[in-house]
């Protein structure tokens, strides 16, 4: 690490811890489009970007050194949990990181903030790589994605099979990284006089937040590609930003007000109301109306019920049903009535013996069950 004054790392120290309770306090905010969080997004990100450059003023870094260069009370300096503020190597990461929250106003702007949150990733990735501080595969991974930035995948995108295996080692190593940083902020005693612990917690620390950085700049990747097929933003209509900014501001106060809806179309009420003149002076209609032929038939239709009434009384329909033949009476055969017989009709009443004496016999020939060859009933 290069010499520095004792003013200047102090005056880092400060802002550093300063952008440490900014983070720590937004992550147990759950809110996070409302304008407060943003607020208070922009001035860490702010302490964050004050802290870098300070670094680089002071050359806290140095391209000339290495992991072994680093001894475990530098690193202990650099990167350390909450009762150590002093992370200085992470402030690239924790800018990335707090920039993908930065709420999205428009397709473009969303963009400008995912490429500050990709350059700081890679920042961070190039300090680390500098002091050897990468792993072999980490390094390899770091390779890739500097040749090709907009595509970059932490697995095979063509080798299904592969790309499983690989998501599936990742997420072993972030779980097993993630168990051991629990474990040792829970037994902060345990590392007091064991600088091989201390130094191990570091370099586990550094290691986990890479994992993040690469899974980060992988999500990155795909979202570019989907904001790249977003379509483009309306011509501007001319408008000012002030007249644009008020009618905003009316818009809000029409949605607050009462009555207000969201219905797309414009309720009965709006099109009939009486207020206003109904004709214009050159005699074009302003509003809906319907002409009625005198004021009886508006009054009767004020009070009426909602379903259709009856146009004629019960005799008044058995009368239609009548005349167009639907009621049988009268007697005869079709009505089922047999009319009483004419005892002076001779000829009749033999025709009606002879046709009982045919069906005596008939019923004699004929006994109820006879036809019955089954034996059934």
């Amino acid at each position: 690490m290069s010499s520095t004054t004792d003013q200047e790392p102090r005056s880092l120290r400060a802002l550093f811890g300063d952008a440490e309770t900014k983070r720590q306090a937004l992550e147990s905010s759950y809110n996070s489009n409302s304008e407060e969080y943003q607020d208070s997004l922009a001035s860490a990100i702010a302490t964050y970007n004050e802290c870098s450059k300070v670094a680089s003023q002071v050359s806290l870094f140095s391209p000339n050194e290495s992991l072994e260069d680093v001894s475990s009370g530098d690193l202990h300096r650099l990167t350390s949990f909450s009762d150590q503020p002093h992370r200085y190597f992470l402030i690239d990461f924790y800018i990335a990181e707090l920039a993908q929250r930065i709420k999205a106003t428009s397709p473009d702007f969303r963009k400008s903030n995912l490429q500050k949150a990709r350059h700081f990733y890679a920042k961070f990735l190039k300090l680390l790589d500098s002091y050897d501080l990468l792993s072999k595969s980490d390094a390899q991974l770091f390779e890739k994605y500097t040749d090709a930035p907009d595509s970059f995948s932490t697995a095979s995108t063509t080798d299904a099979a592969a790309r499983r295996d690989t998501k599936i080692a990742r997420f072993r190593a972030e779980k097993d990284m993630k168990t051991k940083l629990e474990h040792l902020r829970a037994n902060p005693s345990a590392l007091q006089n064991d600088d091989a612990a201390l130094r191990d917690l570091h370099l586990t620390n550094i290691a986990f937040n890479v994992h993040t950085a690469f899974a980060a700049l992988e999500s990155i990747a795909q979202e570019m590609q989907i904001l790249a097929l977003a379509p483009p933003a309306p011509a501007p209509t001319g408008a000012s930003p002030d007249a644009i900014a008020a009618e905003q501001d009316a818009r809000q106060r029409v949605r607050g007000g009462v009555g207000y809806s969201e219905r797309l179309d414009a309720p009965l009420s709006s099109l009939t109301a009486r207020n206003g003149p109904l004709l214009s002076s050159d005699g074009k209609p302003m509003r809906p109306f319907t002409l009625l032929d005198n004021r009886q038939q508006v009054a009767a239709g004020v009070f009426r019920p909602d379903h259709s009434l009856p146009t004629m009384t019960i005799d008044e329909y058995l009368d239609e049903e009548r005349r167009r033949g639907g009621i049988i009476e009268g007697g005869g055969e079709q009505s089922g009535m047999r009319p009483e017989p004419n005892e002076d009709d001779l000829d009749k009443a033999d025709e009606e013996t002879m046709k009982a004496r045919a069906w005596d016999e008939f019923t004699e020939e004929n006994p109820k069950g006879a036809g019955n060859t089954m034996n059934r009933g």
